[in-house]
């Protein structure tokens, strides 16, 4: 067992494809897991809207083309390859400018053998790409921009681009949903406004708004929210954090890098002395 760990905490994470993975590690720190899954991954049912992009890219129709999940590239390819060839995919894909917005969608592209004309630097948000394509003076005035999307819509990014002149339009591959079964998450909230949960892990902002909606059904929003003010609330990333912030939470403890491993062992390592901070806050 590491040496700073959580000593008997009790660590809430709603990793879903992940979730014994995470699990263990807490475990291995020393926490008491509390495994309440928040979504599930659903493809589209309908893959008209990926299928129409595909068509305008042929036509080449699309200037630039932004890539912002690896999950999602492969997505859309697996949806393309279900109509056309997969080269004539990817030379339509060559053809176009392509933004990356982090290493994921890049080890995908590179892949596939596809130039990257632009990527985002860490933390990988899509501020980052907008700053990006500020500095390297990439001009979007009258380009046609397709973004591929990933879980939710950012429609503060689509705003963004179209603020620059460009002609934007969203390509949705995926999308999460709420588990088919939400008594762990119901448990999950009900442990939360006990006082009951020490810690709670986010990897991902669909969590923290899947978790507020279920307490909202319930009329249990307010209380979740008080609940959570008393719990470390440790995020995996600046995407993550924002959302949390945007429920009026504040971030305890973000990641040093985007990753699982790096989420956790950190939390361990700093979780009693966050708690103490936190019981002295004033309410």
């Amino acid at each position: 067992m590491p040496g700073t760990n959580f000593e008997g905490l009790t660590v809430l994470t709603l990793e879903s494809r992940r979730g014994q993975e995470i699990s263990r590690l807490i475990e291995t720190y020393g926490g008491k897991a509390f495994h309440a899954p928040a979504m599930r991954e659903v493809p589209l049912s309908s893959n008209l809207e990926a299928l129409k992009f595909a068509d305008a890219l042929f036509e080449g129709k699309f200037d630039v083309v932004v890539f912002l999940t690896g999950v999602g590239a492969r997505a859309l390819r697996t949806v393309v390859e279900g109509a056309h060839p997969a080269e004539k995919f990817l030379g339509a894909l060559r053809e176009a400018a392509v933004f990356a917005r982090g290493p994921k969608p890049v080890a995908v592209l590179r892949e596939w053998g596809v130039p990257i004309a632009l990527t985002a630097p860490e933390p990988n948000t899509w501020r980052e790409l907008l700053r990006a394509i500020d500095n390297n003076k990439q001009e979007l005035r009258g380009k046609r921009v397709a973004v591929q999307e990933y879980g939710v819509s950012n429609p503060e990014l689509l705003l963004a681009l179209r603020e620059r002149g460009a002609e934007v339009t969203a390509v949705p591959v995926y999308t999460w949903d709420l588990p088919e079964d939400t008594g762990p998450l119901e448990g999950a909230i009900e442990e939360i406004i006990a006082g009951r949960i020490d810690v709670a892990l986010f990897t991902t902002s669909v969590q923290i708004h899947h978790l507020f909606q279920i307490a909202e059904q319930a009329g249990k929003k307010n209380a979740l929210k008080t609940g959570m003010e008393r719990a470390v609330k440790a995020s995996i990333g600046p995407t993550t954090s924002e959302v949390l912030r945007s429920y009026g939470l504040l971030v305890d403890l973000e990641a040093s890098h985007p990753k699982m491993g790096f989420l956790v062992k950190e939390a361990a390592e700093s979780a009693r002395a966050l708690l103490q901070g936190i019981a002295a806050r004033p309410r």
